[in-house]
């Protein structure tokens, strides 16, 4: 267990785990753009959103990142975006105090996928891109989900299969 994880009173880590467990959302952003590998970009994230700013202040102070913001109409949300803290402090933290409700232990199990897929680099090449899309459509399904990119928009491998990819043989990468 990582050490910072041993200081988490184990009722402040339930009791963030529950309301997480309520509240919370792993998702993974597709953005469209010219300058992005294969023409798609993938962010991931987790947040939280509450009018009351109390217990997002506490996830910020537990998982030691993320950030608040606050939008016009008042409400709040605790976001982490960052890829490192993603990986190093929001997965630790709910595998260490797991969820109740099958569907978030679902959502953080595809989120978790998709965080150590990034991590190999799989992203990186058609098939692994491929793959994390596919766990993307399992994403929180359901509760009116609207997504302006899915599956069939984003499977880049049909549309760009004549294209033509070149190895950089200094770093072993593709070049598109």
């Amino acid at each position: 267990m990582d050490q910072w994880l041993k200081t988490i009173p184990s009722r402040i880590g339930y009791y963030l785990a529950g309301f997480v467990d309520g509240e919370g959302s792993f998702n993974l952003s597709v953005r469209k753009g010219e300058g992005y590998r294969y023409g798609w970009q993938l962010g991931l994230s987790f947040n939280v959103s509450q009018r009351d700013k109390t217990n997002l202040y506490l996830l910020k102070r537990y998982l030691g990142c993320g950030r608040i913001k606050t939008r016009r109409d008042g409400l709040n949300s605790f976001v982490v975006e960052n890829f490192n803290s993603l990986k190093e402090r929001v997965i630790p933290f709910f595998e260490q105090f797991s969820f109740l409700s099958s569907r978030t232990k679902t959502n953080f199990s595809i989120f978790r996928k998709i965080v150590f897929l990034m991590d190999k680099k799989e992203h990186l090449n058609p098939g692994g891109f491929n793959k994390i899309i596919y766990f993307r459509e399992m994403l929180n399904e359901g509760r009116g989900r609207k997504r302006k990119y899915n599956l069939k928009d984003v499977n880049f491998t049909q549309r760009k299969s004549s294209e033509t990819i070149r190895r950089n043989p200094e770093t072993n990468q593709d070049m598109i």
